[in-house]
């Protein structure tokens, strides 16, 4: 338990950008999964719909520092992988 009281304010400061980090990691989980389930469900034109929507929030992520940058790219470049695929092949 922190004593001092920067310690204690630090502590606070932490505890509220974890919070944040969580809804923005949980929001962006969220966008992937539904890209995925479209493509699982060889729904092209509802993948590619959800992929402008999961990009946006990506990057967004990234931006505030969730994530790394070229972790949002790599996830970005995996999903379009994928849609473009289902796209190619229907």
């Amino acid at each position: 338990m922190a004593n001092h009281k920067s310690a204690i304010k630090r502590n606070r400061q932490n505890e509220k950008r974890s919070d944040r980090n969580r809804g923005l990691r949980t929001q962006m989980r969220s966008h992937t999964k539904k890209v995925l389930t479209a493509v699982e469900a060889k729904n092209a034109e509802e993948a590619q719909k959800s992929l402008l929507e999961a990009q946006t929030v990506i990057a967004k992520v990234a931006s505030k520092g969730v994530i790394h940058s070229r972790a949002a790219s790599r996830k970005i470049s995996g999903l379009t992988k994928k849609v473009n695929q289902l796209s190619a092949a229907g």
